[in-house]
């Protein structure tokens, strides 16, 4: 019979043995490969749960003389709360002082201290007087243990369409406002030595987005700037931290300025499906408590959207055509 002649049953046991050697073969590998990662991850978890301890982070942060910028709403009151909260000596500064009142009564409300939080008005486009409020905000507590610069604005616009007075507000808000400001506090802290320097930035930062122009290109600046002073004051003992949020639901769009100059007045969709503030203010509590470099707030699109601009530029291009597109397509609908 067929079945009983030589050879015909080794042609399957010859495929199996080749699957089973393929399967061991790459279960090696990846196990060799993977085995070296294990500890350094483990290491990494137990590092971050630490500084996620609120005890030891309230611990590490109570009585840090605390100063930040756009503190009057948004993602500076949600941090505003957070420093608060873990027992920090609070300086709120933003323009608007009856706006900066309310949430110093809002915070000793709901977390009553003994550091009571110290209203400071400024202005980030009054480049000039911005060593002036500098010395007031140092000689509030004699000095800063850190600096969140936050305060900026956004923009929604085209390029072709957009003045170059808005171009310059925005980036004097965004960039040359928080460089003058940190230019000003830096002295006295390279004179005790200590210090840790926030910058609030974005995901727009790193990537650039239709319609985003002189928004991006002011936190592209941003980045640039404090990483070039995280390299510079590697000796010291002065941290310096780049965060970078995804959308975040606060009033940034609300508030964003047009290419002529006018307020946006509309609350994006993805602004308003965006992080939680309170969120994102405890992660960057937690990177403060932790002295890291860097943070990424953002969903995984985001940053494989990083990713690919980094490693393959013309996909990335492509991608931001086709969205370029849609946008002019549904701004086309909507004037109909």
């Amino acid at each position: 019979m067929l079945k009983d002649e030589p050879g015909t049953e080794e042609v399957p046991n010859v495929f199996q043995i080749m699957y089973s050697s393929m399967i061991h073969w790459t279960r090696l590998i990846a196990g060799g490969l993977a085995l070296p990662l294990v500890f350094p991850w483990l290491v990494y978890n137990l590092y971050r749960s630490h500084f996620k301890n609120k005890i030891f982070r309230n611990r590490f942060l109570e009585d840090k003389v605390v100063l930040i910028t756009g503190a009057s709403s948004g993602l500076g009151e949600a941090l505003a709360h957070a420093f608060h909260k873990a027992g920090t000596r609070v300086i709120l500064a933003a323009r608007r002082t009856d706006a900066l009142e309310k949430v110093k009564k809002d915070l000793m409300e709901k977390y009553p201290s003994k550091n009571v939080p110290v209203v400071l008005t400024m202005d980030l486009l009054d480049l000039k007087k911005m060593p002036e409020k500098a010395k007031e905000a140092l000689d509030i507590y004699g000095h800063i243990d850190i600096l969140v610069n936050n305060g900026g604005i956004s923009y929604r616009g085209e390029i072709a369409d957009t003045d170059l007075d808005v171009d310059l507000r925005v980036m004097f808000t965004n960039y040359f406002g928080p460089v003058a400001l940190t230019k000003a506090i830096l002295p006295s802290m390279l004179e005790i030595n200590s210090g840790f320097i926030l910058a609030i930035s974005s995901v727009q930062g790193k990537i650039a987005i239709p319609y985003r122009s002189a928004y991006s290109s002011s936190k592209h600046a941003l980045q640039a700037f404090f990483d070039t002073l995280k390299s510079e004051l590697n000796h010291t003992n002065i941290h310096v931290c780049v965060v970078s949020p995804g959308y975040v639901q606060t009033n940034l769009s609300l508030n964003a300025v047009t290419g002529d100059g006018k307020q946006y007045g509309v609350m994006d969709q993805a602004t308003a499906s965006g992080m939680n503030p309170d969120e994102v203010a405890e992660n960057i509590i937690i990177a403060t408590a932790a002295k890291r470099s860097e943070l990424v707030l953002a969903g995984l699109l985001p940053k494989i959207a990083i990713w690919i601009r980094v490693v393959c530029p013309w996909l990335y291009f492509y991608m931001m055509g086709s969205r370029a597109r849609r946008i002019r397509a549904s701004n086309a609908i909507k004037q109909e």
